[in-house]
């Protein structure tokens, strides 16, 4: 067997998104989960690891099913010290459960994958010169995203639909509020689900490209 590391900025096992990674890796890949925030209670994370002032800011789910609001300067270093425990277990392959932007994350022995390096070029490749709608989970990530595409030519339209506050009709809301300035759309979360590419493309009649499906696909290729 092949192991693959899986590490979420939430707490494992992500049961949500874990079965469309398995549906396109091969059979041959085992996952070992880890999270950036396992062990940790609710209350704890509310108190030590809320963002600053001017920080980057990103969500994720914690076993219990509860959202949880982060800032990068906080957790990044807890981060780090995940993948360094991922290499201590053997582990050559790490694949970051987050399409958040991390600078300077690093291995000592391991490869690391990282969605917010691949996904942009890609779907700039799948987009072309179409118009891309993006949804996002906060609001506060539609201005702070934008340096992650731009590199790319890419100049998206932004919408918010958190797949951990599942409420109802707020994936159409979103859709709605992009389907007339948008040509194909990118659920730009790992969390998000295939239920909520089905709602979006049911309301929309466009193509929605999942983050979390299309890394699956890419890292099928490299391990």
């Amino acid at each position: 067997m092949t192991k693959l590391g899986v590490i979420t900025i939430g707490q494992a096992p992500r049961k949500d998104v874990t079965p469309i990674l398995e549906a396109h890796l091969p059979k041959r890949v085992e996952i070992i989960q880890c999270g950036v925030l396992d062990g940790l209670t609710k209350e704890y994370i509310d108190v030590h690891l809320q963002p600053g002032e001017h920080d980057y800011v990103l969500t994720s789910r914690l076993t219990t099913g509860e959202s949880v609001i982060m800032g990068r300067n906080k957790i990044q270093p807890l981060l780090q010290n995940k993948i360094f425990e991922m290499e201590e277990q053997g582990v050559k392959h790490i694949l970051l459960l987050c399409t958040g932007v991390f600078p300077g994350l690093h291995t000592r022995t391991s490869y690391l994958i990282e969605p917010d390096h691949i996904i942009p070029p890609v779907v700039k490749a799948m987009v072309g010169s179409r118009r891309l709608g993006v949804i996002v989970p906060l609001e506060e990530q539609m201005e702070s995203l934008r340096p992650k595409y731009e590199p790319q030519g890419l100049h998206p339209e932004f919408a918010v639909a958190s797949p951990y506050l599942f409420m109802d009709g707020n994936f159409q809301a979103a859709a709605f509020e992009l389907k007339d300035k948008a040509d194909i759309f990118l659920l730009d979360c790992m969390g998000y689900t295939e239920e909520a590419r089905a709602l979006v493309a049911e309301e929309t009649g466009l193509p929605v490209i999942l983050s979390n499906a299309i890394m699956a696909k890419i890292v099928s290729e490299m391990i």
